[in-house]
């Protein structure tokens, strides 16, 4: 969906073809029958080699070939031979549980993948004073929820054994694996005032506070990385994985707004989400079109209407909510 400034890069003539396979310059062109010269194959994409780590501590694996979160989970399981459903989530250049480090949609073509996985799981029961119990949800792509921000001074702020980075495996009992961040929000909203409930929470396994930030990754040029600074690589839930310019500071400005609003109307948070409601309210002259634009890229969501019209405010007259 990224419109101008965010075309997928094309294989360089000069880049590796894959698995090595390639004619050696000078080489005549092979025949067809008749005498023509045969059509030449499309040329393969370099490939893209990232390095990972578990989080709390193991060798660095490498992992090529994955299109979305799913496939990456995936292959970081195949690397040290785990069951994908044990990863919680990733960050990106760190080991520690940084929410604003989480991988999303997108991963730096030069960024460290460390895998969080399952720890200890916890019981806690929750009485709901008031409306809001002070947590913002997102999910990792791929079937876990878990809690990004406590509010400080909230319900759950209170309970000192709640953490952010804590997957919700159920409420009351009820398993909620598999369920998005937008819909175990709306469990959390529903549940009555004064009546206990109980959520089953499970840990991400501790890191090791001694090993050090990961700013760059150490891979070699020779390893079929053709990409400047600021390219990303683009996770799709369908279709293939691009290459995409990074975002522009105004993009980036935009999508924090957006992720702003998500957290304020519906209790979560979700980069990926914002960054392409930010690129349909840019195609959209007004709330009413960014309301339909919306209802056909992202209709499971039901967006209140004036949650939208502060999104299109947002992206297309920023500064009219400035103070």
């Amino acid at each position: 969906m990224r419109r101008a400034g965010r075309r997928s890069r094309q294989a360089r003539e000069s880049s590796p073809m894959e698995n090595g396979v390639g004619q050696e310059p000078g080489t005549p062109e092979p025949l067809a029958a008749g005498g023509v010269p045969a059509p030449r194959p499309p040329c393969a994409r370099p490939r893209l080699v990232f390095h990972t780590q578990l989080a709390h501590g193991s060798p660095t694996g490498r992992i090529e070939g994955f299109t979305n979160v799913r496939e990456l989970y995936i292959k970081i399981a195949e690397v040290f031979g785990i069951s994908p459903t044990e990863i919680l989530f990733c960050t990106l250049n760190t080991h520690k549980v940084d929410m604003q480090k989480l991988l999303g949609g997108q991963i730096g073509l030069e960024d460290f993948i460390f895998a969080h996985v399952r720890g200890e799981t916890k019981e806690v029961e929750v009485t709901k004073t008031e409306d809001a119990l002070g947590l913002t949800i997102t999910d990792n792509g791929a079937g876990y929820a878990f809690i990004k921000r406590i509010k400080e001074g909230s319900i759950i702020n209170r309970i000192q054994t709640v953490c952010v980075g804590d997957s919700i495996e159920a409420i009351n009992d009820q398993t909620i694996v598999g369920c998005r961040h937008y819909e175990v929000a709306r469990m959390l909203r529903e549940l009555p005032r004064a009546q206990p409930f109980t959520l089953r929470l499970v840990q991400p396994k501790k890191a090791f506070d001694m090993i050090g930030q990961r700013t760059r990754s150490s891979k070699s040029p020779c390893e079929g990385r053709v990409a400047s600074g600021k390219e990303t690589l683009r996770l799709r839930a369908q279709g293939p994985a691009m290459l995409e310019e990074g975002p522009s500071p105004l993009e980036e400005e935009a999508a924090r707004r957006v992720d702003d609003l998500l957290e304020s109307y519906m209790g979560i948070r979700d980069r990926e989400l914002a960054s392409t409601m930010v690129e349909v309210a840019k195609e959209s002259p007004g709330a009413a079109q960014l309301a339909r634009g919306l209802d056909s890229v992202l209709g499971e969501f039901a967006f209140p209407q004036e949650f939208v019209a502060e999104v299109w405010a947002a992206v297309c007259h920023p500064s009219a909510g400035q103070e």
